[in-house]
């Protein structure tokens, strides 16, 4: 009996000694990978965030470490510098990197987070901006210098029939946008839509025009994910394992926001929670569209893609424009989820 229990104590130390061993062997197992957001930490990045923070990366043998970034210019750089193996950027800065690349460019979309580019002109209803791009005739909009709204407004304006002239830019810093706003410097100004909603806080949205550049027939795809091609050669499951943990999160953001929203503000305990479930509000819309509903979320169509790329090498004169197939590589696309903004 001394001898059964002494055996029984025995292996009940044994397992517990060797438990935070196998612990510390699953940590050293988690395989890391780096991920460069393309602005700062809010609503509209939350998916990635939620799937750290329930464990969906480590679920999939990763250990995401999970960075603001400052642009999709900067992304694209990040990842094919090798500093990052995936960032976020958007789809028409992708094309233009790499009409202009010397050599070929290391960087590849493999998930197409924004279905449509969330780009508006968001002008004063007391000031004539209607629900027509044709309202902004003889009116002053506020960009900055180079911004990728700005910089498409010539593909709006051959869409809609109407001169690329037909208001008159004002140039401002990102910072300032609002206030030229408000204080009525200007009639309307560029926003990411989603990015609006700090105007919205200053403006009651029934005294402003949103005008959609999707809704203009502007088809442009917005922020994708960006992977390395050292990543999709050396660690091609990793990558398909990230996908499927991040596609994972967003359906479930997408269902109910509530634990993603949590995540976000964990992570930037500043970020106020009216704006951010606002923010959401608005993001999702481009995120999970019509599209998304017949072909699935983190998908593109071959035909849409290669109209942006005709349409950025036009308005962006770029010379040898690159081909579909080395912009967009769709081996590691996870299991499709056809949702659309409804859902």
């Amino acid at each position: 009996m001394q001898r059964r229990h002494f055996l029984s104590s025995a292996c009940a130390l044994t397992a517990a000694s060797a438990l935070p061993l196998a612990v510390h062997a699953q940590a050293k197992a988690l395989q890391p990978l780096k991920l460069t957001l393309d602005f700062k930490f809010s609503s509209q990045t939350a998916p990635f965030v939620l799937a750290a923070a329930k464990g969906y990366y480590a679920a999939e043998g990763l250990e995401v470490q999970i960075d603001s970034g400052s642009g999709s210019v900067a992304s694209i750089t990040r990842v094919a510098s090798g500093a990052y193996d995936l960032g976020l950027g958007d789809i028409s800065a992708l094309i233009e990197a790499h009409a202009k690349a010397e050599t070929a460019l290391p960087v590849q979309a493999v998930y197409q987070y924004y279905n449509r580019a969330p780009f508006v002109i968001i002008g004063r209803k007391d000031r004539g901006v209607g629900t027509s791009f044709a309202s902004l005739q003889g009116k002053k909009v506020a960009a900055a210098a180079v911004e990728s709204t700005r910089r498409s407004w010539p593909m709006v304006a051959k869409q809609q029939k109407l001169g690329a002239d037909l208001f008159q830019w004002v140039t401002t810093d990102f910072s300032a946008r609002d206030n030229v706003v408000v204080r009525g410097d200007v009639d309307a100004a560029t926003y990411f839509h989603d990015s609006a909603v700090s105007l919205f806080q200053r403006m009651p949205p029934a005294q402003l025009s949103v005008l959609s550049y999707a809704d203009a027939g502007v088809h442009l795809y917005g922020n994708a994910v960006l992977a390395s091609t050292k990543l999709m050669q050396e660690r091609p499951e990793a990558l398909k394992g990230f996908l499927r943990a991040t596609q994972r999160a967003l359906v479930e953001m997408l269902a109910n926001p509530q634990a993603g929203l949590d995540a976000v503000r964990q992570r930037d305990p500043l970020l106020r929670a009216d704006l951010e479930a606002a923010r959401w509000a608005i993001t999702r819309g481009y995120l999970a569209t019509a599209e998304t509903q017949a072909a699935g979320l983190g998908r593109i169509v071959p035909a849409v893609l290669k109209q942006q790329i005709a349409e950025v090498g036009e308005t962006f004169a770029l010379g040898q424009l690159p081909a579909p197939e080395k912009l967009w590589n769709t081996a590691f696309l996870p299991t499709a989820v056809k949702q659309g903004s409804a859902a």
